[in-house]
């Protein structure tokens, strides 16, 4: 019997396609040598609902699933039909997979307990972030952290097992419907991007080893907020613009983080007068994106205190954020203190 050792093809027909979501969760799990598995397979769930979601996005003009719900969330925001939909897929995904005991949704005004006596994690996500933009065809995305429970396993959930600071995340993504489909996700090893190919079903390795840029061009801001923001945001803000800086706000905070990511600047949601606490949520939107920040070698901070410090005292606490190239947050922080220093002289 004649044996021959396994030789890849080089030929042009035989192109790499590249390496599935799936293989890389595979190849990554030794390290996490105190897991048997559950974290790979609560992302691979993460990842089916993506799919999902995606799918409905991509039909919503054509099956009347677009605009306003009729209700609000806890949130006291309009809900629209995607978001319902987005949260129950995500549910859905997350309660069968098995590994999840708890959620915590921007769609749900308490925890949903699983009833998972085998669940070592708990999940804090927006099932459909930018939701309002889906009417006009414009990005949107998920944002999801989880955590691993602090309590013992098969024991009622606690609020020690909810409330836990940003630190102690052991995984954080994103979801970016757009012009192509893409999951970025950390483990606190680097930041891998994955692209979905819709005619094969599968992510795909598109983005290894994610580094932001140490500093950048671009500044993204609702500037139709310009007179509640503190002196040392306007002082920063005109910074950017004596140094000619790109302007660029899609209203959705994953579009905008992601862009930034990859090509340098800072993404700025300050307290205002409206919202003397911030906008956007820390436990489902500031922590997951300050991690992967983080592990991209960028910076969160929510003009105080580092975000991945801050210790949540309620589930849909809000927080002020400031998010983006190391060099970029921290001359914002600079013009905020300087600013405060001013005011008290």
């Amino acid at each position: 019997m004649k044996i021959n050792p396994y030789q890849p093809d080089q030929s042009g027909m035989a192109y790499s396609v590249g390496t599935t979501l799936d293989r890389f969760i595979k190849f990554k799990q030794s390290d996490f040598p105190f897991a048997s598995g559950e974290l790979s397979q609560l992302l691979r769930d993460i990842a089916l609902a993506a799919k999902i979601v995606n799918r409905e996005t991509n039909r919503a003009g054509l099956a009347n699933i677009g605009g306003a719900f009729g209700q609000t969330n806890v949130q006291g925001e309009e809900q629209q039909k995607l978001d319902v939909i987005a949260n129950i897929r995500f549910m859905r995904a997350l309660s069968k997979g098995g590994e999840v005991c708890a959620i915590v949704s921007e769609e749900e005004d308490a925890v949903i307990d699983l009833k998972n006596k085998s669940g070592k994690y708990v999940v804090a996500i927006d099932p459909l972030d930018g939701s309002s933009n889906i009417d006009v065809n414009i990005s949107i995305g998920t944002i999801f952290s989880i955590y691993r429970r602090k309590t013992p396993l098969g024991s009622p959930i606690q609020m020690e097992d909810i409330m836990q600071p940003g630190s102690e995340q052991v995984a954080a993504g994103y979801v970016l419907y757009g012009s192509s489909t893409m999951l970025v996700y950390t483990t606190g090893f680097g930041v891998n991007g994955f692209t979905y190919e819709t005619s094969l079903g599968e992510f795909f390795l598109s983005h290894p080893q994610i580094k932001a840029p140490k500093s950048g061009k671009i500044y993204s801001i609702n500037e139709g907020l310009e007179l509640d923001w503190q002196e040392g945001i306007k002082n920063y803000i005109d910074e950017c613009k004596a140094k000619r800086y790109v302007a660029r706000y899609i209203g959705s905070l994953v579009a905008d983080f992601h862009r930034n990511l990859l090509k340098g600047g800072i993404y700025l949601y300050p307290a205002t007068k409206n919202n003397p606490n911030g906008k956007l949520r820390l436990l489902y939107e500031a922590n997951a994106l300050a991690f992967i920040a983080e592990q991209a070698g960028a910076k969160a901070t929510d003009g105080k205190s580092r975000i991945l410090d801050i210790v949540p005292d309620s589930l849909h606490q809000r927080t002020p954020l400031f998010i983006g190239s190391e060099e970029m947050v921290d001359q914002a922080i600079k013009h905020i203190e300087k600013s405060k220093i001013s005011a008290t002289v």
